[in-house]
């Protein structure tokens, strides 16, 4: 026999390193800072709502322009940076690492920044891709998918690295985050550039409509739910000192949310020209989706037993708890709003509004200030400066919430029972718009006091974070970790001895299935992991836009739309720089309220040439689909656009006035109609001149205005932008009219026997 080894000796040599948390502590001060920004910026913008008076008559600052920036700062500056933080801090100490790259992660971060920073100047400037979330213009599209791919190296560079071999539950949701954002914002951002900051998206109309709503509830799931909980799964043991309740919910939780997630975007187009398969099978998913979500809501919950003396000493356990109550009640409605019935009364109302919200006050904004809470004192190496003001944060931040999300609910919920309210005769018993508008005002400055109370929370979370950071050591204390290297540590389990010969094998086998020792293998085969979410992602994608993309009979051609004029194409433009988008739909439902207000119901054919597409999300202002055929005064609509309240008393619209002061440039369209030209829509460059034609419209427009008013003749306002917007605006819904098939306005839309909307 040989000898045995010394008793001090280490069969096993260790590594010596030190967790870089510089990084972290960049992000985790940039969060607050843009936190702030963004908040800022919604809640001007819902004053805007309550007070129009505050628009000021500036193109920067009207609400179709500052919502944009609000969104794009909170998801990309203040979630965005909290993510990075929580990643950069925890998966070091769950892979037993060091930071891979520094220079990846400085790259990472400044190049994150000048993404937001770019956005919050281009936004307001008008410089807009018009898509929900993905307004950033081309450019910046490049820089923030250069800043993840840093990210992205970093990250799988260190689990490629890692000392520890088995992955915790957490760097499981930041893996796929990391795969399936990126998937995401590179397919919904496809698009032809035509100028320096201008781009057409590469899909149209209804194929544009389903990209977008897979993007938009994937980038919601993925970037804003999955990375936190998967910070929810570290910081919150961590915090309360407890184990992780139950690791079999976290693997269901899990690839629940990889699996069903990207298939239950099309809910979002119920009633729409999009098919209504496509939305009921994203109906199906979102309803699948409903347990699993709040599994894992039990097992965050459940962690906690027995750390109610954390709980009171922490104040970041209180933003966890809350955090994952809103996200209990954020994931136990969202099944319910994509069930067709209650989406034909909520959609386009503020229902969804107040929906999100409550995701992104309580789920995301409490979490995010939970995790900067406990984090700052970890990064700074200094105690928190003042629990109390901690604590006093907390009960203000969700007084806020709950103060933003009820009255909008109340508002949204009204919205919908006053569109559809018929008198005794049948006829809409509210017909005009702006007496439903009015009854919305006392909710929205209910919302803005909300607003503002969550603003004065996030200061005072500001004021707390830089006196501890004041309160740092002249020299960070770096200590120097120990750990074996992977290779060697472990070797692999033996094979079980039943081969599933005989029904003993197969009930052990399914026994060993439900305890999850299959996916303890997977844990350590982190290829085979990442594998699996890429066919998981892929399939879903597939299943989800290919039919749109592929299937040509599902968006069908109506002979008599024609490409817009390159008049109208620069109107167009113009109305997506004001983000006209963000208040008024274009997509008249099959529903007797709608058409009855708006029109006859609006064809997927409709929208062939519509790069992007311009169905909205919601509707402060009316449907415009039809606004070309229910009024065609140029006088009325340029009077509408400099000063609203001339033409319509009590509207909320910003004025402008601008529009017929700034000059339009008749130069871009050339490039303009040469880019839609090269996406496939049918104009004939080589013998058509796109600026000569647009001026010669504009002079044709322009005389229909001083046959209208006198007081315009001789004002040259055929040079300014709001005559290409008011063409534009004309032309909606008018070449559904020249078609056979087309319904006119006043068929009759009746519920058949099965559910469905039958035209009569």
């Amino acid at each position: 026999m040989g000898a045995a080894p010394a008793a001090d000796a280490d069969p096993i040599p260790k590594d010596r390193f030190a967790y870089d948390d510089r990084i972290a502590g960049r992000f985790a001060a940039a969060t607050i800072v843009w936190g702030l920004v963004g908040m800022l910026a919604g809640v001007w913008a819902a004053l805007e709502l309550a007070a129009p008076a505050l628009n000021f008559d500036l193109p920067m600052l009207t609400f179709g322009r500052l919502r944009p920036v609000h969104t794009n700062v909170l998801i990309l500056g203040f979630a965005g940076n909290a993510i990075f933080a929580a990643v950069y801090y925890s998966a070091q100490r769950l892979l037993k690492v060091s930071l891979p790259s520094r220079v990846l992660g400085h790259l990472h971060f400044w190049c994150w920044q000048a993404v937001i920073a770019g956005a919050s100047i281009t936004l307001p400037l008008g410089i807009t891709q018009g898509k929900e979330y993905a307004e950033p213009a081309w450019p910046l599209d490049i820089a923030l998918t250069v800043a993840w791919l840093c990210f992205a190296i970093n990250f799988f560079v260190a689990v490629a690295r890692r000392r520890q071999r088995h992955l915790y539950v957490s760097l499981w949701f930041y893996l796929a985050a990391i795969i399936a954002v990126f998937v995401l914002y590179v397919v919904n951002n496809l698009a032809l550039p035509a100028g320096a900051m201008k781009s057409y998206s590469l899909f149209a109309g209804a194929r544009d409509a389903l990209v977008q709503w897979w993007y938009g509830f994937g980038i919601v799931v993925f970037l804003l739910t999955m990375p936190l909980l998967g910070a929810m799964y570290y910081f919150l043991p961590k915090a309360a000192g407890r184990p992780l309740h139950s690791r079999r919910l976290a693997i269901v939780h899990f690839w629940s949310l990889v699996v069903l997630a990207l298939l239950a975007g099309a809910h979002h187009l119920h009633h729409t020209a999009a098919p209504a398969w496509l939305a009921a099978l994203g109906m199906v998913f979102s309803i699948m989706l409903w347990m699993p979500s709040l599994a894992g809501v039990i097992n965050g919950l459940l962690t906690l037993r027995g750390a109610g003396e954390k709980i009171a000493e922490e104040p970041a356990l209180k933003f966890f708890i809350a955090g994952l109550v809103f996200y209990g009640i954020s994931a136990f409605e969202g099944p319910i709003l994509s069930l067709g019935s209650v989406n034909a009364l909520a959609h386009y109302t503020n229902w969804p509004i107040a929906h999100v919200h409550i995701g992104g006050l309580g789920w995301v904004g409490l979490m995010i200030f939970g995790l900067l809470y406990w984090l700052a004192p970890r990064l700074f190496q200094a105690d928190l400066f003042s629990r109390r003001l901690a604590g006093a944060h907390f009960w203000i931040a969700a007084a806020g919430a709950l103060m933003w999300v009820f009255p909008i609910y109340a508002a949204g919920v009204l919205e919908g029972l006053m569109w559809r309210a018929v008198d005794s005769t049948g006829s809409l018993a509210y017909g005009g718009w702006l007496e439903i508008t009015a009854r919305l005002t006392p909710l929205y400055w209910i919302r803005a006091l909300g607003g503002v109370l969550y603003l004065f929370g996030a200061a005072m979370c500001l004021v707390n974070l830089l006196l501890t950071w004041r309160g740092r050591p002249a020299v960070y204390d770096e200590p120097v970790q120990e750990a074996p290297p992977l290779a060697g540590r472990y070797v692999d389990p033996p094979a079980p001895a039943s081969r599933l010969e005989n029904v003993i094998g197969l009930a052990r086998a399914l026994e060993r299935l439900g305890q999850g020792h299959w996916h303890r293998r997977w844990e350590r085969l982190p290829g085979r992991m990442a594998g699996v979410v890429v066919i998981a992602i892929a399939l879903a994608s597939l299943i989800q836009i290919a039919p749109m993309l592929l299937i040509r009979s599902n968006v069908p051609i109506i002979d008599s739309v024609q490409p817009y004029t390159p008049l109208e194409l620069a109107g167009r433009d113009i109305y997506i720089a004001e983000g006209c988008f963000n208040c008024h739909s274009q997509m008249i439902r099959p529903i007797p309220h709608e058409t009855q207000r708006f029109g006859s119901y609006s064809r997927a054919g409709e929208f062939i040439y519509d790069h992007p597409f311009q169905w909205g999300s919601r509707r402060i202002g009316p449907d415009l689909h039809r606004i070309g055929r229910r009024n065609t005064s140029v006088l009325w609509h340029v009077a509408h656009l400099r000063r609203p309240a001339e033409t319509s008393d009590g509207t909320i619209m910003p004025a402008f006035p601008w529009l017929l002061e700034e000059e339009l440039d008749f130069d871009r369209v050339r490039a303009a109609v040469e880019a839609m030209a090269a996406l496939g829509v049918p104009y004939e460059i080589g013998r058509a001149d796109p600026a000569g034609e647009a001026r010669r419209q504009a002079g044709e427009m322009s005389a229909r205005l001083a046959g209208e008013d006198a007081t315009y003749k001789g004002a040259e306002i055929e040079n300014k932008q709001i005559i290409a917007l008011v063409a534009y605006l004309l032309r909606l819904g008018t070449d559904i009219g020249k078609s056979a098939p087309a319904a006119d306005d006043d068929d009759r839309l009746i519920i058949g026997a099965g559910g469905d909307w039958e035209l009569r």
